[in-house]
């Protein structure tokens, strides 16, 4: 085994990485250093073996480890490591993947355009919508409307059309005609009605806000089926066919954002399948290669598909590493994988149930507010009181984190919630064992905080 020296890794970190969301001040020289990873579990440079909860960056949806998609990379780097999809040229990888991807889409989808992040595919989005409204005659059709506290990357595009106050305060002014609304965040904005109530009501400021720009300037929507970075926020189930309703009465475009739902995330190939939607538009990327390459796309439904084919000409748009024929290659075997071990099957009959039912034990811990699950997707929301549900002020998701780390498990904190997505294919020994350290680590925070002894 690889022996590294944890310290002069730290000290180069900390002359020389600039990490992505991180305060390089703060964080100086302590970085932790990952070195190796078996099936849900990460390998820190001193020896640590530490439940992965995140799944890296909610992709890794096959676990680490897996051969077959090492042998993929190796084989296509042998045969063709690199070419591009530019200028009427293509390569069987991208073509293979092309296809899979609209077998796997709802019916109306029949077409993929390769990006290499998440990022990538809401910046080709944002181009596609307003060059589909541009063909069919309406250009004042620019607006997108997107949610508060909704993410759809960090590039100018997507941290325009996701709702971060926080990013957008830093670079100055996002990309213009983009506006925002309420999110259907049922614990922190609607506890005062029933959540049937709150869904349809949150669903409905798209309608305001519709009406408010004019129908003649609103060329789309976008959400994530369920909000991933903004805090696991699962929409009431009255939400999204309020949203579909509205989308479909006004003629404007539904994206909704599969990066983190996409492939397997709640049981459905798709997260719009659970939530039965009919978007124009689905960016994907993350679980598309399980993380252990960089590949995004976007799948384009008909009607957006054959206008910018039969009236656009030239598309304009593209990236050197589109359809990457590696990355393509291992997002192929990835797919198969997970057909070929039932991965959706585990999710929906096994994990997922027996996820939902563990996690929400958690419930009864003091810091506990709030305990909710969907699919593979789990949130606990700290509260300082649980009898009136009274919120800590900011910094102590930021300290239970650090807690769940120490304690042998990543989770995430999104201000003082905590998050979680792990592996799709966590057995539930596995389940059991993430639990249990996620209780430890609440158990520590709470004893920093004098709650319990």
């Amino acid at each position: 085994m690889h022996q590294y020296n944890t310290q002069d890794l730290r000290e180069q970190d900390g002359r020389h990485h600039l990490h992505p969301f991180t305060d390089t001040k703060d964080l100086g020289c302590n970085s932790r250093i990952i070195t190796g990873a078996e099936g849900i579990y990460i390998v820190d440079s001193e020896g640590n073996r530490i439940l992965d909860a995140m799944a890296g960056l909610w992709c890794v949806n096959l676990g680490y480890g897996r051969q077959e998609l090492v042998d993929a990379a190796a084989a296509q780097m042998t045969e063709l490591p690199y070419y591009n999809n530019f200028f009427k040229t293509a390569h069987p990888p991208a073509i293979k993947l092309a296809k899979k991807l609209t077998e796997l889409a709802p019916e109306h989808i029949n077409h993929v355009f390769f990006t290499g992040s998440g990022s990538e595919s809401n910046d080709t989005v944002v181009r596609m919508v307003r060059r589909y409204w541009q063909l069919k005659g309406q250009p004042e059709k620019t607006v997108i409307i997107g949610r508060r506290n909704g993410y759809h990357g960090s590039t100018v595009a997507g941290a325009s059309l996701g709702g971060m106050a926080p990013m957008h305060e830093q670079g100055g002014p996002m990309l213009a005609d983009v506006e925002h609304i309420a999110q259907p965040y049922w614990f922190g904005e609607g506890r005062e009605m029933s959540p049937t109530e709150f869904g349809v009501l949150a669903a409905q400021s798209l309608e305001q806000k519709i009406k408010e720009l004019g129908v003649d300037r609103v060329a789309a929507f976008i959400a994530e089926p369920v909000q991933g970075a903004g805090g696991v926020i699962i929409p009431p189930e009255s939400y999204w066919p309020e949203i579909q309703r509205i989308c479909d009465h006004y003629g404007i475009l539904l994206i909704a954002d599969e990066v983190i739902c996409g492939f397997g995330r709640l049981g459905q190939w798709f997260g719009s399948q659970h939530f039965n939607i009919k978007p124009d538009l689905m960016p994907i990327a993350k679980g598309l290669s399980s993380g252990y390459l960089p590949i995004g796309g976007v799948l384009v439904g008909d009607r957006v598909a054959e206008t910018l084919i039969e009236q656009g000409g030239e598309f304009y748009h593209g990236f050197t590493y589109s359809g990457h024929p590696a990355c393509a290659a291992v997002a192929l075997r990835n797919l198969e994988l997970m057909e070929e071990g039932g991965v959706l099957e585990h999710v929906r009959e096994v994990a997922a149930p027996y996820f939902a039912e563990r996690w929400a034990s958690l419930a009864d811990h003091p810091l506990v507010g709030e305990a909710r699950s969907l699919g593979l997707l789990g949130a606990l929301e700290l509260v300082a009181d649980k009898s009136t549900l009274a919120r800590f002020e900011p910094g102590i998701g930021g300290r239970c984190r650090d807690n769940c780390f120490n304690t042998g498990i990543v989770m995430r904190s999104v201000g003082e919630t905590m998050v979680v997505s792990p592996p799709l294919v966590i057995t539930k020994p596995e389940i059991d064992d993430l639990v249990r350290l996620a209780r430890e680590s609440l158990d520590a925070t709470a004893r920093q905080l004098g709650i319990m002894s």
